[in-house]
């Protein structure tokens, strides 16, 4: 589908409206976190245990992981329009089954049977980055995003009201309202972008080690998974903070929730407006070094005896900010490696990264316990923010010994 094509709103025969793809990125980052300021009630009405509870984040997050790395090959060989409808329907049935749920166990397996959401995620980029160049799907995917971002930041605020009000249950049947709406959107304004593939399904998984053997695909790769990582270390550890160590209710929980977003719009519009100006190697190492540094801040200040909710929330603007300049580069640069492969790219680096992330989301829920306070979840976060500094410097001293 060309780019110079007119964009119709609600004509699949035209390129995607950019509404409709905020909406598919934005309902998977609604999914991950507008119940989480819910957990500690959740773990109440379960009669079950927090880090058990937790997992509702840490499972997720690896089913997601595993998802993408089908979903991707999928797209490429089938379309990315058929993948994203049926994809919808099902995290349809799941949300009813978290609803309905009667025991933790049970609804454990239909929240991770909801990570088939992350289609919306792994093809919004696809498509972006079958309609533009490189540097073009950059700027592109920093729009889209930006967009999105106002959804994981009133997501927890809306959800700690709603569980105050209605209880729980009230975040999935928002959920399942809105996904009902997503799959109206989809079927009306989203046509075909890719073209498909004519080989074998297998041939798409044929094609991963031409990936894996791309330096370059690795370093942007790993650039995005430790930025994000950083991102889902809070998610696992933020409510237990918020709740345990500083005593928050569940609806002011949710608002000093979103403080991450409200920098990741901001780094969203940076990438927007100066990703093809400035190269997107550039952009990743400054949105690295702000993460890192103003959680190295944070800590700074814990260790100074400033313990309060608003320096830990605060400083996790840094990382939302850094991560708003981080993501959309090194997702172009990972779809960038093989263009005809973007849907397998976005897919195997999305794996990478959220399998990352639901590993440091589980430790973080299960590091913070006793009296250790914000400690373990800032070392963390610092840690992994630290590593993704290290792998674009790297990733750009390869590209300046291959250039010389």
């Amino acid at each position: 589908m060309a780019t110079t094509d007119p964009v119709r709103f609600l004509d699949r025969t035209s390129p995607p409206h950019i509404f409709t793809l905020i909406a598919l990125t934005g309902i998977g980052a609604l999914s991950m976190n507008i119940f989480l300021p819910s957990l500690p009630q959740m773990t109440e009405y379960f009669a079950t245990d927090y880090r058990l509870m937790q997992l509702s984040v840490a499972l997720y997050l690896a089913v997601n992981a595993m998802l993408q790395i089908v979903i991707g090959p999928v797209s490429d060989r089938y379309g990315r329009r058929p993948v994203l409808l049926a994809s919808i329907v099902l995290f349809l049935v799941a949300t009813l089954g978290c609803i309905l749920a009667p025991t933790v166990e049970t609804f454990l397996f239909f929240r991770m049977m909801q990570a088939v959401i992350v289609a919306g995620l792994v093809l919004g980029r696809a498509v972006v980055r079958d309609m533009y160049p490189a540097d073009q799907a950059a700027s592109q995917i920093g729009y889209v995003t930006m967009g999105m971002a106002v959804v994981p930041m009133i997501g927890p605020v809306i959800g700690g009201m709603l569980d105050e009000t209605f209880g729980w249950h009230a975040n999935f049947w928002l959920l399942f309202g809105l996904g009902a709406l997503v799959l109206a959107l989809v079927w009306r304004d989203l046509g075909e972008t890719a073209r498909t593939s004519g080989g074998s399904f297998a041939a798409q998984f044929r094609e991963y080690p031409v990936l894996f053997a791309s330096r370059r695909f690795w370093g942007y790769c790993l650039s995005a998974a430790f930025a994000s990582g950083a991102f889902f270390a809070y998610l696992g550890g933020a409510p237990y903070v918020g709740s345990e160590v500083f005593g928050l209710s569940p609806a002011v929980v949710g608002f000093f929730f979103g403080a991450p977003a409200l920098g990741y719009f901001f780094g969203n519009w940076i990438s927007g407006r100066f990703s093809v100006r400035a190269g997107i190697n550039a952009m990743i190492l400054w949105g690295s070094a702000i993460s890192a540094l103003g959680l190295l801040l944070s800590l700074l200040l814990f260790l100074a005896g400033f313990k309060t909710a608003y320096v830990f929330f605060g400083f996790m603007t840094f990382v939302g900010f850094g991560n708003g300049m981080v993501l959309p580069n090194a997702t172009s640069g990972m779809l960038s490696v093989r263009p005809q492969l973007a849907g397998t790219a976005s897919g195997l680096g999305g794996a990478i990264m959220i399998g990352g992330g639901a590993a440091l989301s589980a430790l973080a829920g299960a590091l913070l316990t006793g009296g250790n306070g914000a400690y373990p979840l800032i070392g963390i976060m610092l840690l992994t923010s630290s590593l993704g500094v290290a792998s674009i410097l790297y990733t750009i001293r390869r590209e300046r010994q291959v250039a010389g």
